[in-house]
């Protein structure tokens, strides 16, 4: 049995709630946490991680309150935060057998387990470098060798793929989608690609609610606005972009290409597109260029 709970979870800084009455349940596989910076997503996981408490509701693994399970749950616990710390003069191998030292694993299943997460990870060869002289993308591969280090069954990345090249990026979808076997992974993000192909489930976050959670098909499916391209000069394109949500604009021969989200036929030579991931991203966290408030999507 594997089965994390959250049941009506709140979690309020002063006058602001950062989490609101949040309830979903989570078992083996990928979830991906979608929304925009500010939506929750890093204060969901730290009460998640038990680096914070609740205000209300609660958390629960196998129908144990985590919360009161202390560090019998954190050895089932994996966690790469946005940011991680690391000592810059130790070398990759010693940052790791510091770290599982740490975590209380035998110095034998660390040795053994380092260096088979530095073969997982592609970091073999630079097992002698030190962490200040590592890329951004071969920290980050280090962060998730350091979280996987106790064989978690739990493992929660927070924003893993952030600042990332579109190289390291894939290289890290495909070793998130390795390390899922047998285990539950929650990855947050605001970057569609990150969990369009790897994730058996999404939640979209925003305003500290989950205001939808499927799959991929099931949430692009459920979306009650549809999308359409329109050809359009292009002195008409600020026009559509003051009335209708638009994920893309593309230059064309006489004009634009104008991809809109509306319930309605945008104009009368509009055509029904079929509805991206990105779309529904759009959809639930974009804003028409004429809003009040600017969303970084």
């Amino acid at each position: 049995m594997m089965e994390l709970k959250i049941s009506d979870l709140r979690k309020e800084f002063k006058d602001i709630a950062a989490v609101r009455n949040v309830s979903y349940t989570m078992s083996t596989g990928v979830y991906g946490l979608l929304g925009v910076n500010g939506a929750g997503k890093t204060t969901l996981m730290r009460m998640l991680c038990t680096l914070i408490r609740p205000t209300g509701g609660s958390i629960t693994w196998n129908g144990r309150d985590i919360f009161e399970m202390d560090g019998d749950y954190r050895k089932l616990l994996g966690y790469l935060p946005q940011e991680f710390g690391y000592y810059p003069d130790f070398t990759v191998y010693d940052y790791l057998m510091y770290t599982a030292s740490i975590k209380g694993l035998r110095p034998v299943t660390a040795r053994q387990r380092t260096k088979l997460l530095l073969k997982q990870v592609g970091m073999e060869k630079a097992a002698d470098k030190k962490m200040k002289k590592l890329s951004g993308g071969m920290k980050r591969r280090v962060g998730i060798a350091q979280a996987m280090l106790g064989n978690p069954q739990i493992l929660i990345l927070d924003e893993p793929t952030a600042g990332l090249d579109p190289k390291e990026r894939i290289r890290f979808r495909n070793l998130i989608s390795e390390l899922s076997e047998n285990r539950l992974v929650l990855l947050s993000t605001h970057i569609v690609s990150d969990i369009a192909y790897i994730a058996n489930e999404i939640l979209l976050m925003q305003d500290g609610e989950i205001r939808a959670a499927g799959t991929a098909q099931e949430l692009i499916d459920a979306m009650p606005q549809q999308v359409w391209s329109v050809e359009a000069v292009k002195e008409e394109a600020a026009s559509y972009m003051k009335a209708y949500k638009v994920s893309n604009v593309k230059a064309i021969p006489g004009g634009v290409s104008l991809r809109v989200i509306s319930s309605e036929k945008p104009a009368g030579h509009a055509v029904l597109e079929t509805a991206t991931l990105e779309d529904l991203f759009l959809y639930y966290f974009g804003e028409k260029e004429n809003d009040d408030k600017d969303v970084e999507v």
